[in-house]
């Protein structure tokens, strides 16, 4: 926990905005919601980790990092809002903080970009966007976990049906000329991750 208060001190000094600890307080709650499985702490604490060692790469660190803190901020697997409501607490909570609508607007992209929907273009998202998806060229044993939270966290949903959505999910993943945008993660975690995609995709289909 010393690490993650630590993380949030730093994007607000980055930020040059004195840490909310309240709010602070209300998204460790928030991502320890007893429903999540895979979009927990565990997964808070490894993305900023990894942001962590690629901080120099970033053009606005504070705000990647804000972003990486509010990107699963609401998560529900009932629900299809999820990045659109932490988008919006997230751009409400820098406007609270007395910073630009700028930099609030800018925010709010950064967690918008976390559907995933397509590769961003923006340097910081493209790196945000790595970061969230680093799971994908994680070790195996990692790798395997994680998928086993997802399942968890979506045990209301039959096995053909979670099994067919996973697949479509994973699949556009793998299709992509590439799946990290930046060169570090490219470099470091493509292939691993395209032998990940690959076999959970084969223990989808057995």
């Amino acid at each position: 926990m010393n690490a993650l208060r630590q993380g949030w001190r730093q994007a607000w000094d980055d930020l040059g905005k004195p840490a909310d600890e309240g709010l602070y307080n209300q998204l460790v709650a928030s991502w320890a919601e007893e429903q999540r499985r895979y979009h927990t702490l565990q997964h808070l604490g490894e993305c900023l980790a990894l942001f962590d060692g690629v901080r120099g790469l970033a053009r606005r660190p504070g705000e990647v990092a804000l972003a990486l803190w509010f990107h699963d901020a609401f998560y529900d697997a009932r629900r299809s809002d999820n990045e659109q409501r932490s988008a919006e607490w997230a751009r409400a909570s820098v406007l609270e903080a007395g910073l630009s609508a700028e930099v609030a607007d800018r925010v709010h992209a950064l967690v918008m970009a976390t559907c995933h929907a397509d590769a961003p273009q923006d340097p910081d998202a493209q790196l945000l966007v790595d970061v969230d998806l680093a799971i994908l060229g994680a070790a195996t044993e990692r790798f395997d976990e994680s998928n086993g939270q997802i399942r968890a966290e979506y045990a209301h949903v039959p096995e053909a049906e979670f099994r067919t959505g996973r697949h479509h999910i994973l699949t556009r993943f793998l299709v992509r000329p590439r799946l990290y945008s930046t060169e570090h993660f490219h470099s470091a975690l493509e292939a691993r991750a395209r032998e990940n995609l690959q076999r959970a995709l084969a223990r989808l289909a057995q």
